[in-house]
């Protein structure tokens, strides 16, 4: 009977730690999506390149580079043009949560 609640309380513990990754997750509706990229598409900024930085979401941007604003009503991202392509960075974390052609 102990190996059996032991094995539960693992599956227990596994499934919680799912949880706290996929609240993680970056979430963005379709509406808000479209509403985005003609915002970025409407406000254009000047490219920049950073050496070394592969354009995948996950990847953190350095300090250096400047994140602008998306005035979108719910959205706290922020983005910038790299390479003639905008992504959507999570402030927070620099990390890329997106990427238009």
């Amino acid at each position: 009977m102990r190996m059996h609640l032991t094995g539960a309380a693992a599956a227990l513990l596994l499934f919680a730690g799912i949880g706290a990754v996929a609240a993680q997750d970056v979430v963005i509706t379709p509406e808000q999506d479209t509403v985005i990229h003609e915002y970025v598409k409407k406000q254009p900024l000047a490219s920049v390149k950073i050496p070394g930085v592969e354009l995948n979401i996950g990847t953190a941007l350095p300090d250096t580079v400047e994140l602008h604003e998306v005035k979108v009503p719910d959205v706290k991202y922020r983005y910038v043009v790299i390479d003639n392509r905008t992504v959507l960075v999570d402030p927070g974390t620099r990390k890329i949560v997106k990427v238009y052609d």
